[in-house]
């Protein structure tokens, strides 16, 4: 049992690669704010403004805040282990070999599978561009067979869908449809992460520049047509004004497309190996996209939900075009405008995310947990090639058949228990010397301030929520019952965790994150839970039928 928890020992000097550092710090932050500013706020901000109405800013600051505390969880793991491998490195040194495998694992979840979503908006957003333009690609060659199969089968009003069922042409007695754009952006994407991470910034710089000053075009037209009265809607329950219309239940029910949004910088660790001096380079990187990211979406969120009533973000893909449409603030050439720039944010989205897949398959290869051909290093491109093709072909062949509601949840909760895993870690570590120039997190005794934050903000929400908590335990109820399901196994663990900070004196930064990320859990539903545990239980086979046997640290 010991030896599926057997630790890897990393030199935090030890900075040799065969792959290519060319990335400075503003590299590293321009990464991500490519992949955190993306298809979040172009295609799920939308989704999560109907469910949570104005009061999903507060759901936005809350993960901003759990993904600060988890940044820098990831900075001091990054300023010890410059290597490769993101989360999955980390567990490897702090849990030890199977929980590990478990994070490499939840990782596919979040590149590959975050990318397969990605690319249905991109194709969503090109075909609407396309269409803008009196362009127009047949709707059975812009959406997957799954997606047409269901609105025909459910008696969906979503007229593209249906028209692509009944104008598809028969293959034998199967119907051909096929999202092309999305597998078009697929194949490009690959081949530009193969030819080698220098052209990958060059260009992923050049559009992120683009990107940002579009964002700042729809902020600073979009506070013209705002209408204050749309941040207090009426309440359908109560019938009075209110900042969260459907309640706080409803603001957390957004918490797959919110958080979506923000595991992009996870994937900035994955870059170690072609970061130049990664101890000092990394953090800063990470720390300054996510900050600058959060004002971002905050300021966005104010502009949608003050142009538009929140209801009216039902089904939409394209908020952020949405709002200058002819029914709401009728400014033609923004529509058009913001049309081109998401497919150019989403485009940047797709490379980084794409960027980050072959570099954990990369360092599961190089500790034996997969085979060997993934570490392969292109002599001309110096990219792991192999593992980059792969990653191709994971993401392209599921764009034929995947539900994107599906691919969307099952992303976010992979990410958030991989980033759950990444604050405990840090608790596990040993201290280190201070070195002059490297990110040292700072300790802060959690002994007395842990329990006291955590016990105080309970006794807060159930002054401010008492009808809440006094309905705790009935789970039976079929609007509520999950969540306070939820939040009554949050609380225990919380519990837990007040009396093991007390009695270890544990440092109070990887706790708060810790604890915020746990919360973001209690948004996800039991179907989330299940395929999740699903995926997991089909990575343990492979663990064990592979990863086990051909470890190199076992071997040794």
């Amino acid at each position: 049992m010991s030896q599926l928890f057997r630790r890897k020992i990393y030199s935090d000097s030890d900075t040799s690669t065969s792959l290519l550092r060319v990335l400075g710090v503003w590299d590293i932050v321009f990464f991500g704010i490519a992949a955190i500013i993306g298809a979040g706020s172009f295609s799920s901000l939308g989704e999560a403004v109907f469910r949570g109405g104005p009061g999903v800013i507060l759901l936005y600051l809350i993960c901003g805040f759990a993904c600060g505390f988890t940044a820098l969880c990831y900075a001091e793991f990054a300023s010890r282990i410059p290597t490769a491998g993101s989360a999955y490195t980390y567990a490897y040194a702090s849990f030890g070999e199977l929980i590990a495998w478990i994070i490499g694992w939840a990782l596919i979840m979040e590149y590959s599978f975050g990318n397969i979503y990605v690319a249905f908006s991109w194709s969503d957003y090109f075909t609407s561009f396309l269409h803008r333009l009196g362009m127009h690609i047949p709707d059975y060659l812009t959406c997957s067979y799954t997606e047409a199969q269901k609105a025909f089968l459910n008696g969906s009003e979503n007229k593209e869908l249906l028209n692509a069922w009944q104008t598809a042409p028969l293959l034998g007695s199967l119907k051909f449809i096929v999202d092309v754009p999305a597998l078009v952006i697929n194949g490009l994407i690959t081949w530009l992460c193969y030819v080698g991470v220098k052209e990958s910034k060059n260009f992923n710089n050049s559009l992120v520049i683009l990107k940002l000053a579009v964002i700042v075009l729809v902020i600073l037209v979009g506070f013209a047509y705002i209408n204050t009265e749309n941040w207090t809607p009426i309440s359908p329950e109560t019938g009075t004004p209110s900042f969260m219309p459907n309640g706080f239940v409803g603001v957390m029910s957004a918490v797959s497309g919110v958080f979506f949004a923000y595991i992009g910088f996870d994937a900035l660790s994955v870059l170690s190996e072609e970061t130049k001096d990664p101890q000092k380079t990394l953090p800063k990187g990470m720390i300054i996209s996510l900050v600058l990211c959060t004002f971002i979406y905050i300021a966005l969120t104010l502009v949608l939900t003050g142009m538009v009533d929140y209801k009216k973000f039902d089904g939409v893909g394209d908020p952020l075009s949405f709002i200058f449409e002819k029914g709401n603030a009728n400014v033609a050439w923004m529509e058009l405008t913001v049309s081109f720039i998401a497919i150019v944010a989403i485009t940047t989205v797709l490379l980084v995310f794409q960027m980050g897949q072959p570099r954990i398959w990369y360092a599961m290869s190089r500790d034996g947990l997969m085979p060997q051909r993934f570490q392969k290093v292109h002599p001309k491109y110096k990219t792991p090639s192999f593992a980059t093709i792969v990653t191709g072909i994971v993401v392209g062949v599921p764009i034929l058949f995947t539900d994107k509601t599906f691919i969307l949840d099952f992303t976010s909760i992979g990410t958030i228990f991989a980033f759950v895993l990444v604050c405990a870690g840090v608790l596990m570590l040993p201290a280190k010397e201070k070195i002059k120039g490297r990110f040292h997190l700072p300790y802060v005794n959690g002994k007395f301030i842990f329990p006291t934050i955590f016990i105080g903000s309970l006794v807060f929400f159930y002054t401010w929520q008492p009808d809440f908590f006094e309905h705790l335990m009935n789970w039976s109820d079929p609007k509520e019952g999950e969540f306070r399901a939820s939040i009554f196994f949050f609380i225990l663990i919380n519990l837990v965790l007040c009396v093991w900070t007390f009695v270890k004196n544990l440092s109070l930064i990887p706790l708060i994150g810790l604890s915020s990320c746990l919360y973001l859990l209690t948004g996800m539903s039991h179907e989330n839970w299940f395929w999740f545990g699903l995926w997991f239980a089909i990575g343990l086979v492979i663990y064990f039928c592979y990863g086990y046997k051909n470890s190199k640290l076992g071997k040794a």
